[in-house]
């Protein structure tokens, strides 16, 4: 996201008029800190991969995040899409004025196949909601939030021995398992400090979704720096858990960060001590 160049201008979170862009993009969003993350699950989708049907949130959750920033606010974000999807896409986006910084695969094997489209952008964050508005109605993103199911699909995995060997505390979200973990040196994007790193895409994501009989699907994306790369990618390599992409995903940030997506379905602890393995060739938190 190519924003080095605007003024450093703070806006605070309650300058900006946040029901305004509830309303323009038809949701509310998790509010962590001064950044609002909005959801955009491909509920519509039913994508399939070795078998295993995906649920939005193991891997078709898409998402736009606002910090308020430079007079205004800054946006990133990554929305799923299928193939015929991405130019019409793309085409509303740059005349909205935002900024394309990545497309890309995620997973392999995939049917149908899913493209991730990673975008970013600053301004009036009216302004900012209805560019990413105008661009999804290009697609068949579901641009109305159905009501959530109660109760929550359980998650039939020993999840307290996930904890302790990731070494953070995960999530139930939409039946699968999530855990985010952060890293313990300081990103930065045109000079603003990207904090609270989970909510805009800059912390390792790992979910676990059961598949029976005590395993689980894994997928997520470890964020690196240059010199961990080959290393993860022979923890993970060594543990039974393919890689399955390896790209940026944004355009200016600082330090220079590669994202590493991957995907498995077997034993979810044997998994989860894989993960751990790699997480140990990183700078990551763990508590």
């Amino acid at each position: 996201m190519a924003v080095s160049g605007f003024p450093l201008a703070r806006t605070q979170a309650q300058d900006v008029d946040w029901q305004k862009v509830d309303d323009t993009l038809g949701r509310k969003p998790a509010v962590a800190g001064d950044v609002h993350r909005y959801g955009f699950p491909r509920s519509d989708l039913a994508v399939t991969l070795d078998g295993v049907t995906i649920k939005p949130a193991l891997a078709l959750g898409g998402w736009v995040a606002f910090k308020p920033a430079h007079g205004g606010a800054m946006i990133m974000g990554d929305l799923v899409l299928l193939e015929s999807e991405i130019n019409p896409v793309m085409a509303k986006m740059i005349a909205g004025g935002l900024e394309i910084s990545a497309v890309h695969n995620h997973l392999l094997r995939a049917s149908p196949a899913t493209f991730y489209m990673h975008v970013a952008g600053h301004g009036d964050p009216a302004r900012l909601a209805a560019a990413i508005h105008d661009a999804l109605v290009e697609s068949k993103t579901p641009l109305t939030v159905a009501a959530p199911s109660s109760p929550q699909p359980a998650v039939d995995l020993d999840t307290a021995q996930l904890d302790q060997i990731i070494g953070v505390k995960g999530q139930a979200n939409g039946g699968v398992y999530a855990f985010t973990v952060p890293r313990r040196d300081p990103i930065s994007e045109g000079g603003m400090p990207l904090n609270p790193a989970g909510p805009l895409g800059v912390a390792t994501g790992i979910n676990f979704q059961p598949t029976g009989d005590g395993k689980a699907a894994i997928t997520g994306d470890f964020v690196l720096t240059g010199e961990e790369v080959n290393p993860v990618i022979a923890a993970l390599k060594t543990n039974g858990i393919e890689v399955t992409a390896l790209h940026s995903h944004m355009l200016d940030e600082q330090q220079r960060l590669f994202f590493m997506h991957f995907w498995a379905n077997d034993d979810a602890i044997k998994l989860a001590k894989g993960l751990r393995a790699a997480l140990d060739k990183t700078a990551s938190t763990k508590s």
